[in-house]
């Protein structure tokens, strides 16, 4: 296995290959674990700014194949590539199957096996901070995007300076290490939060990308800036420079002129999850509320009550479990609703 620092080195193909190989089974898993269950609203979200009328698709960094099913369409080829054949395992196992289903192939971003100007858009779901230089490998994406291609960009960012930024940069550097120990390989999770540290917080990913000539046209963050999306294009000509001054393109273009064409079927799904995720939230927010009273009344009668000492702890477990479980879905559903709600944003 190759040592932990060979994961920073430019173009380190070999090590993170190895490393994603040996987290591959648990990998959805604790990423869902460590986003509170929103990572599928940001995919989500990801999916809207690819253009409906985008006939070939490519998923960079596409891992177990987790951003894949939501940019499946009718007459349109999606490519999931990934450096590591372990995860591209799980991605066989779970999406290489149906109709349309993705082409998957191994091999390295830096070195795509793909004609100039061969795709209309590209995504990339917390994976790009892994490409190292970054520079390099988004030059390798503007040269197989046709002109005018879609790039789409979902990352987890270091926590901006802001009242809660001591509360994110505990999370990251102590939380997900700790998750990372039910891994194959725990390492992989410390590199992971040093590697959200070394990738920033957003203004040096914008920076790269305006050095490459592509165009921004849209910014986002979610979960209060743990996580970023990023909505760009290609110039003109394949690999040109930005030709608009520096003053342009500092600012994103508003959501709502990035369209992303999708059906009436699919608002309609998302509106009626959306509207289950709220009254789950309410239903939760609701119980915990009646358990919280609930604990009041108890600690004021409890002694009071006919009960022996085995009774009475049943009860109070009873209550402070129910109390803070409810608590905490109440907590969980109310983010998956945000998360949700805020996936709409940005149609045109």
């Amino acid at each position: 296995m190759p040592d932990s620092t060979d994961r920073f080195k430019p173009n380190a193909a070999r090590a993170m290959a190895s490393m994603f190989d040996d987290v591959s089974r648990r990998y959805d898993f604790l990423n869902a674990v460590m986003t509170l269950g929103q990572d599928s609203a940001w995919r989500e979200a990801m999916w809207r700014r690819v253009p409906w009328v985008a006939r070939t698709v490519l998923d960079l960094c596409t891992g177990s194949g987790a951003s894949l099913p939501g940019l499946r369409r009718v007459g349109r080829t999606v490519l999931g590539i990934d450096v590591s054949v372990g995860m591209l395992r799980v991605a066989a196992e779970t999406h290489a199957s149906g109709g349309w289903s993705p082409r998957l192939a191994c091999a390295d971003a830096f070195s795509l096996p793909l004609r100039d100007a061969s795709l209309d858009a590209v995504t990339i779901a917390f994976g790009v901070r892994n490409l190292r230089p970054r520079r390099a490998a988004l030059a390798e994406l503007a040269r197989v995007l046709r002109p005018g291609g879609r790039l789409v960009v979902l990352e987890a960012a270091a926590p901006a300076p802001g009242p809660l930024s001591a509360f994110a940069r505990g999370w990251i550097r102590h939380a997900i290490p700790l998750a990372g120990r039910l891994s194959g390989d725990p390492s992989a999770y410390r590199y992971l939060a040093q590697s959200i540290f070394e990738f920033g917080s957003g203004p040096e990913f914008e920076a790269d990308l305006d050095a490459s000539g592509f165009t921004r046209l849209e910014s986002r963050s979610f979960l209060m800036g743990a996580t970023r999306l990023w909505v760009a294009e290609t110039g003109s000509g394949v690999g040109q420079k930005a030709t608009a001054t520096a003053r342009s393109v500092q600012g994103a273009m508003p959501a709502s002129r990035v369209s992303t064409h999708l059906d009436p079927a699919y608002d309609a799904q998302r509106a009626e999850r959306g509207a289950w995720r709220l009254l789950q939230a309410i239903t939760s927010t609701g119980l915990a509320a009646a358990l919280g009273w609930a604990l009041v009344v108890w600690v004021n009668v409890h002694d009071d009550l006919p009960l022996s000492p085995p009774q009475r702890l049943v009860g109070w477990v009873l209550i402070v479990a129910g109390l803070a479980f409810f608590s905490v879905r109440g907590v969980v559903q109310w983010l998956r609703w945000s998360a949700v709600r805020d996936a709409g944003g940005g149609i045109g």
